[in-house]
């Protein structure tokens, strides 16, 4: 994933910070120990909170110990990890080697070239342990792919292939929970898509790479539209969240939802309206707000 989905730090408890953390070093580590140190370069907030969500739902109990950490070595520090821990760990692996055969693919990156060798071995182990989840992704990023190729500026179209990659992932289980976690996840897929390609659209603008927002981004409502497309998929998200049974870590997985989630979006507009600031041309229209 993308990164957008972490916590609102000064929003959490410190407790629930503590949790928190305890649970990305024990992604952090469970990674280290299936997959070495090319493993543990794959870490994400993402799937720290998919980790935090599936334990929550289905209530696993977690292995408590306290380890040193090559990046901060002075002292050991809280590690949590489950069944839940090593899944997103494979799940991981899977994503970080897609995520580079694409950069190989569309930008002949020498970071995505270096990551496809690296990663390959790895994310073959983890696809034959979860050949659905595998497969979706295989299938969605494909899609996108041939989105892509045709020059089809769909951001819908496009953030639906997303949407469904996420969905089989939250799907841990085929049981009772598999609709409410399909559809959350579905639905923060989109999201994140719809975040990352608003994220990136400058950088794409100027590099000639392909966005889904090139054909719509002098629009007028422009900001207003993505805006509104954000609130109705996390709102959706939520919404399919809310008939989960979490009680355990419910806190910290509202304060993603409900929050952390648009910390990068608050980021873009405040440097998006700073440089409005120094920079004012008479007579334009206001860049912040539609006036229909």
């Amino acid at each position: 994933m993308f990164g957008y989905v972490q916590i609102r730090k000064p929003e959490l408890k410190i407790k629930d910070y503590v949790a928190y953390h305890a649970f990305y070093c024990g992604l952090c580590e469970r990674l280290r120990a299936k997959y070495g140190i090319a493993g543990r370069m794959t870490l994400t907030y993402d799937m720290t909170f998919l980790v935090i969500l599936l334990s929550s739902v289905y209530d696993i109990k977690c292995r408590h110990e306290k380890k040193h950490c090559i990046v901060h070595p002075a002292k050991k520090h809280n590690i949590l990890y489950n069944d839940v821990t090593d899944y997103c760990a494979d799940i991981n692996m899977i994503l970080s080697f897609y995520k580079c055969m694409d950069d190989k693919v569309d930008n002949a990156s020498l970071m995505g070239k270096a990551g496809v060798v690296l990663y390959r071995k790895n994310a073959g182990r983890a696809a034959a342990k979860h050949k659905r989840q595998a497969e979706a992704v295989k299938l969605s990023l494909v899609r996108l792919s041939g989105l892509e190729k045709e020059k089809k500026y769909d951001i819908i179209k496009a953030a639906d292939c997303f949407g469904r990659l996420l969905a089989e992932i939250f799907t841990y289980k085929e049981d009772m929970f598999k609709m409410y976690l399909g559809d959350m996840g579905y639905y923060l897929g989109r999201y994140i898509y719809i975040m990352d390609a608003y994220d990136d659209l400058q950088e794409d603008i100027q590099n000639k790479r392909y966005n889904p927002f090139i054909s719509v981004y002098r629009d007028r409502c422009f900001e207003d539209n993505v805006r509104e497309m954000l609130l109705n998929e996390i709102s959706m998200a939520c919404g399919a969240f809310e008939q989960l049974p979490c009680l355990d870590y419910i806190d910290i997985l509202r304060n993603i939802l409900y929050a952390g989630v648009w910390n990068r979006y608050d980021y873009i507009r405040a440097k998006k309206e700073d440089l409005l600031s120094d920079r004012p041309i008479p007579g334009t229209w206001n860049f912040t707000k539609c006036h229909r």
